[in-house]
C-alpha cells in the first residue's frame, strides 16, 4: 500500500528497556520511534488503546502446520489465522509433519508453494537433518541456500516413517555444514535407551502408563550428548521442548562455559501436569511426555533465572481419530498438543503469579526466539523493527472454547485440546502485523474479526 504514517498508543508500551506510557511511529509497516508521553499526541491521528498493554506480537519457533501433505491435520491457513487470533505475528514451520517431509531443497519448494495466499501472519522454515540427508553437503546447501533458518532433528523415532531419527555421526556432519552458516540445529533430546515394557496389567488409559515409557534419562542423555557436541565459535545449538527439569543442570554449565546452547521449554509443560491428567484423556499426550508438578515448578525458576530462554507451543495437532478420543489409549494414540492459539495467556496465568513481568514475557515469546532464528526485524517494539504487534488485557479472563463475551472460540482446524475450558488471563484485542490490523476482537458480540482482503502475512526467508 501506500507509504503512511500510523501512530499507536498505550498507558503500557512494552520495549526491551522497560514497561512505559508511549506513542509508536510507524513508517511503511517498520516502527519508526516510540516516544515517551504521558498522553496521546496532538495533530496525529492516533490509535488510543488507553491503558491496555501493546506487546511485541510473539514468535513461536516450534509449530507443526503439516501442509503440503497433511493439511486435515491443521494447514497454514487454519493454523496461521490461530495465530493471529493469539497475537502470535511470526511462526517457524517445523519440517514434518509435512508430507514429503523438508529434507531437501525440491521438498522446500514444493512447501512454499503450498503456502501460497495462505499466511495471516508471516511464517519462517526449518529444513530437516535425517541420516539421508546429513552426509550429503550439496543437498544441505542446496536446502539451506532456499532461505530456512536452521535444521530441526530428532534423536528418537519421530513416528513419521519418512523422517528418520539421527545418531551421533549425523549430528557431527549436520553441525559441520550449519557452521560454515552459523545457522541453528533445534533438536528434538530424547536418546531412546533400555525401558521395561509396560505390563500386561498395565491400563492404557491411564496418563502414569505412558508416562513411564519415556523415562528422564531419555532427555539426559540426548541432552548431555548436545552439550558435548556445542562448542563456542560453531552452529549454535537449540534444545527443543525441554520437559525434564534434572537435564536443567547440563544445559546451565555448558552455557556457562560459553557453549553456544539455547533451550526452550512449552506451554503444556509449564501449566499441566501429570497428576492432573485424567484417565483416557489422550489430549495430554505429547513427547517429551508432560512431567510431574514438582518438576513443573523447576522448570518455571529455570525460566525465571534464563536457564530457559524461549517458550514456544509445539503446536502438534492431529485428527480426532488420529488421538482415539474414544478409547483413550495413551501408549496408542498419537502424541501431539494443539495449543498455537493460546499460547500468551497460558504463559502469562502462571508467570505473572510468580512475580514475572511483561518485559519477561516479550523476552521468552518475542526476543529470545526471535534471536534464536536469526530474525533480525522481530521480536521488539523499537525503531527499525517490524511493526508487528499484539494489545491486549493481561487482567481479563478467558475461557477456552466457551461461548460469548467471556470466552474464547477455537480457530485451529480440530476444536480439541487440552486447554479446552481453561480460564486464563490475558484477552487479546488486536493484532498487527507489520502495521496493518490483522486481527480483533469483536467483544460486543464475542466473535474473531479477521481483515478481509488478506491475508497478510509472507514466507519469510534468510537471504
Amino acid at each position: 500500500g501506500a507509504a503512511s504514517l500510523t501512530v499507536l498508543y498505550s498507558t503500557r508500551v512494552v520495549t526491551p528497556g522497560g514497561v512505559f506510557p508511549a506513542a509508536i511511529h510507524v513508517f511503511n509497516g517498520r516502527v519508526q520511534s516510540v516516544v515517551p508521553s504521558d498522553k496521546p499526541p496532538k495533530n496525529t491521528k492516533v490509535i488510543d488503546y488507553g491503558d491496555l498493554v501493546i506487546s511485541p506480537g510473539l514468535v513461536d519457533v516450534h509449530v507443526h502446520l503439516n501442509e503440503p501433505g497433511r493439511a486435515e491435520w491443521e494447514g497454514f491457513d487454519t493454523g496461521t489465522r490461530a495465530a493471529a487470533a493469539g497475537g502470535i505475528t511470526t511462526l517457524v514451520d517445523m519440517p514434518l509433519n509435512s508430507f514429503p517431509t523438508t529434507t531437501t531443497a525440491a521438498a522446500f519448494d514444493l512447501k512454499l508453494a503450498a503456502s501460497r495466499g495462505k499466511l495471516h501472519v508471516d511464517v519462517a522454515f526449518w529444513g530437516g537433518l535425517v541420516p539421508a540427508n546429513a552426509h550429503n553437503e550439496s543437498v544441505l546447501t542446496e536446502l539451506l541456500g532456499r532461505g530456512v533458518v536452521g535444521l530441526k532433528t530428532f534423536m528418537s523415532p519421530s513416528g513419521i516413517g519418512d523422517f528418520e531419527n539421527t545418531a551421533r555421526a549425523d549430528l557431527e556432519a549436520g553441525l559441520k555444514v550449519l557452521s560454515r552458516y552459523q545457522l541453528p540445529l533445534m533438536a528434538h533430546a530424547e536418546l531412546p535407551g533400555d525401558v521395561d515394557p509396560p505390563s500386561v496389567e498395565a491400563d492404557p488409559r491411564k496418563y502414569a502408563t505412558y508416562l513411564a515409557t519415556r523415562p528422564r534419562k531419555w532427555e539426559q542423555d540426548a541432552i548431555e550428548m548436545l552439550t558435548q557436541l556445542a562448542t563456542e565459535t560453531g552452529a549454535p545449538i537449540h534444545v527443543a521442548h525441554l520437559s525434564d527439569a534434572d537435564s536443567l543442570g547440563k544445559v546451565r554449565t555448558a552455557r556457562a562455559a560459553g557453549k553456544r546452547i539455547t533451550a526452550e521449554t512449552c506451554t503444556h509443560y509449564l501449566v499441566f501436569a501429570a497428576e492432573e491428567i485424567p484417565d483416557g484423556d489422550t489430549l495430554y499426550k505429547c513427547a517429551p511426555p508432560i512431567r510431574e508438578k514438582e518438576n513443573r515448578d523447576r522448570l518455571w525458576k529455570a525460566l525465571k533465572d534464563g536457564t530457559l530462554s524461549v517458550v514456544s507451543s509445539d503446536h502438534s495437532p492431529a485428527p480426532p481419530a488420529d488421538k482415539l478420543v474414544e478409547e483413550g489409549d495413551f501408549l496408542r494414540a498419537w502424541g501431539g498438543i494443539s495449543s498455537l492459539q493460546f499460547s500468551l495467556p497460558a504463559t502469562w496465568t502462571k508467570m505473572s503469579k510468580l512475580g514475572m513481568d511483561l518485559v519477561k514475557l516479550a523476552d521468552v515469546w518475542s526476543a529470545a526466539p526471535a534471536a534464536v532464528v536469526g530474525l533480525g526485524a522481530k521480536g521488539a517494539i523499537a525503531p527499525g523493527k517490524d511493526a508487528d504487534f499484539v494489545v491486549w488485557d493481561p487482567s481479563q479472563d478467558v475461557t477456552v472454547g466457551a461461548p460469548g463475551p467471556a470466552g474464547w472460540a477455537v480457530e485451529h482446524r480440530h476444536p480439541l485440546t487440552p486447554y479446552h475450558g481453561l480460564t486464563l488471563k490475558g484477552r487479546v484485542v488486536a493484532t498487527y502485523l507489520r502495521g496493518t490490523k490483522i486481527y480483533a476482537w469483536g467483544a460486543d458480540e464475542g466473535v474473531h474479526r479477521h481483515r478481509g482482503a488478506g491475508p497478510y502475512g509472507k514466507p519469510l526467508l534468510r537471504r
